[in-house]
């Protein structure tokens, strides 16, 4: 729903005049901390505001957020870490529990994106975010140190990155930076690179950074040549989708004997180019990955390495770290071995044209690509009865053209060819986490894994009572084998079902979030004792981790520094997310934008989730979510029934639960706040 944002004010009430003293009282930290009774304990956190003002902080070993209300905020902002004061014996069967500022420890080094609001010598980014309920000033004679800007009168209307610095006590508003002029908004390459400045991304390399991956040599040597295992005669291929430019894996198969198979898994050697400390490795690093946004990636590694030097494109001499697997028709694995290799790609195939020789059984290495995917369904169907997790919802994919305007929405579904890719890059990954832990000379080396814990019980219980409210049920959950298996059961069986998505979207949030680690406990929902991510250094800066110390292992070096790679491992892990959120935002605006020229169009639309303020419906054909006011709505007096999970109409007494068929004319498209309205047609019965 989008709702007007309150600016300047710390109370909730209606904010006054820009400019204009507000009357806000700012608490003492050091008196707020005087008044500790031995009833309260001090925590901290991270805070997350809403754009009404009130704050959340997520505290380690305590269930719920804890909620931190407006006039206890202390001049805390979205991102902050904070030091809290909590009652000393929190009730688990509570669930809000309410706390208070006492001090910043750290402001967020998060910039946040607004427009420029000029009244005469005074200026305010106005910032349009559901987490900043308050407009930034920005001290007028800042302008002057950017030139870019051309002045006051030219600044005004533009879109810019701004970093919160203070907060006086006694200002209405706090006082910032600005650390990145954006652009015009609207414009999409503006649009964009918010998106980016929002997360802390970086979308440009520096001329150092540039010149440096420039002056790489991409000769290969004879001597190279000479130490590595030349798998150029043969056959090899890619597969990626139809619009990647970065081939960091490919497979090569070979038959030694009848029912035997040696298969190579072929991956970028990126580590031999990009050496430790060097510009590019520094640049690397701070990235830690590539984001992939609706129209544009942006590399981890400048376009010579990303696109070029290690991108294995086909019919071209290429420097590979390999895992080849001495592998029988069942799917055995009899052998496997690491090492570095010399390879030419003898073809480049997309997704789509894998999967059409799987289905007609005609085409381009048919042969090999079949007994690939024998094999790979094989090892899926392997893992699935390890225990393994049988997630696979659909992503949506916004077609844009050249100049970025979206064209149309479809969903992409997961067919036999990405499966191929995805068991073998499993297969490689798991053997190198594997050879590392159990077969090193090394005691106990420090590696980097991917690890996945156990779900949360907590959420498991919800998730229980969830299902049982349309007649599934959640089946034994007291270990983790019967927790994967419960889990598939209760995704299988609603397969197709109205409430489908709802419900494997709750299984979704009892799942921990997968992350780097020196720690190894292993990966619950793909069943692996042993994982790591080796195959996409292109875009991975942990696989380049794990590339360097897998070298150090094989040459039997001493066990490294845990502590410094833990360090990195978390890093990486916190990048990693910032990524995906990126992603999601370009996904999010343009989405908003393609229904922009569809306001007032009536949809069929089936509800997809309730809420105590609103009732979320997917439109067909794009099955694109947006919201109904349950407020707005004026026909019937709505009310949310949380035990019953369904919204009624006190009046009519109708009933909408999760699945209900409904028709939604399309009221607001706000670009701003990425938030797309939909009023609920109101049929009678």
């Amino acid at each position: 729903m989008a709702t007007k944002r309150k600016k300047n004010d710390f109370s909730g009430s209606k904010s006054s005049k820009r400019g204009k003293k507000n009357t806000r009282k700012i608490q003492d930290p050091i008196k707020a901390s005087d008044r500790r009774s031995k009833s309260k304990v001090e925590a901290e956190g991270i805070i997350n505001l809403t754009r009404d003002g009130f704050g959340f902080v997520t505290v380690e070993g305590i269930p719920n957020d804890i909620f931190i209300h407006i006039s206890k905020m202390r001049g805390a902002l979205h991102g902050d870490r904070v030091k809290i004061l909590i009652p000393k014996n929190i009730d688990p069967r509570v669930r809000r529990v309410e706390g208070e500022v006492v001090h910043i420890i750290e402001r967020s080094h998060k910039p946040h994106i607004g427009v420029l609001h000029i009244v005469g010598k005074q200026v305010w980014a106005i910032v349009e975010s559901r987490n900043m309920p308050y407009d930034i000033r920005i001290p007028v004679e800042s302008l002057d140190e950017l030139p870019e800007m051309g002045g006051i009168k030219a600044a005004k209307g533009i879109k810019v990155a701004v970093l919160v610095t203070d907060w006086p006590r006694r200002s209405p508003e706090p006082l910032g930076k600005i650390v990145d002029v954006l652009g015009v908004p609207g414009e999409n390459d503006t649009e964009m690179h918010s998106i980016l400045a929002q997360y802390n991304l970086p979308y440009r390399f520096e001329p150092e950074v540039e010149s440096a991956a420039n002056a790489i040599s991409d000769v290969i040597t004879a001597d190279e040549i000479s130490k590595r295992w030349d798998y150029r005669p043969v056959t090899t291929f890619t597969i990626d989708p139809s619009d990647a430019k970065d081939f960091d894996d490919a497979l090569s198969i070979r038959e030694l004997e009848k029912g035997i198979w040696e298969v190579g898994i072929h991956i970028a050697d990126v580590t031999h180019y990009v050496t430790p400390d060097t510009p590019v490795d520094k640049e690397a690093f701070n990235r830690a990955t590539s984001v992939y946004l609706v129209d544009r990636t942006i590399p981890m590694l400048p376009e010579k390495l990303s696109n070029n030097l290690c991108s294995l494109r086909p019919n071209e001499d290429k420097l590979c770290y390999s895992v080849i697997f001495k592998i029988d028709d069942d799917a055995k694995v009899l052998d496997a071995k690491f090492g570095r290799t010399i390879i030419n790609s003898d073809h480049r195939f997309d997704y789509e044209q894998v999967q059409e020789i799987i289905k007609d059984m005609h085409g381009p290495l048919c042969k090999e690509i079949l007994k690939l995917h024998s094999i790979a369904t094989i090892l899926r169907r392997k893992r699935f009865e390890h225990g393994a997790i049988k997630f696979e919802r659909p992503e949506m994919k916004v077609i844009v053209d050249k100049e970025g305007k979206p064209l149309d929405v479809c969903r992409q579904e997961s067919v036999e060819s990405n499966w191929l890719i995805e068991e073998f890059m499993l297969l490689a990954n798991r053997y190198v986490a594997h050879q590392v832990a159990r077969k090193c000379k090394s005691v106990n080396p420090t590696f980097v894994y991917r690890v996945h814990d156990n779900p949360n019980p907590d959420k498991l219980q919800e998730l229980r009572r969830f299902a049982k409210n349309f007649g599934h049920t959640l089946g034994d959950t007291d270990n983790p084998k019967n927790i994967a298996r419960s889990l598939n059961k209760l995704i299988t069986g609603i397969k197709d079902k109205p409430e489908e998505n709802a419900i494997e979207m709750m299984a979704l949030r009892s799942m921990s979030r997968a992350v780097y680690s020196t720690d190894n406990i292993g990966h619950y929902g793909l069943a692996f004792q042993f994982y790591t991510h080796f195959t996409s250094p292109i875009r991975r800066y942990p696989d380049m981790m794990v590339h360097r110390l897998l070298t150090k292992y094989l040459n039997g070096a001493k066990s490294q520094d845990k502590a410094y790679y833990e360090e990195n491992c978390k890093y990486c892990s916190e990048r990693e997310q910032l990524a995906t959120d990126a992603e999601r935002a370009s996904i999010k605006l343009k989405l908003v934008e393609f229904m922009q020229d569809k306001i007032g169009q009536v949809f069929d639309g089936t509800v997809s989730g309730l809420t105590e303020w609103g009732m979320y419906v997917e439109i067909e054909p794009t099955k694109i979510e947006g919201m109904v006011s349950l407020r707005e709505f004026t026909k019937d007096y709505l009310v949310f029934d949380e035990e019953k999970y369904q919204i009624v109409a006190k009046a009519s007494g109708r009933k909408f639960t999760l699945g209900d068929k409904v028709k939604v004319r399309v009221l607001r498209a706000n670009l701003e706040q990425k938030l797309i309205d939909y009023e609920l047609i109101w049929e009678e019965k």
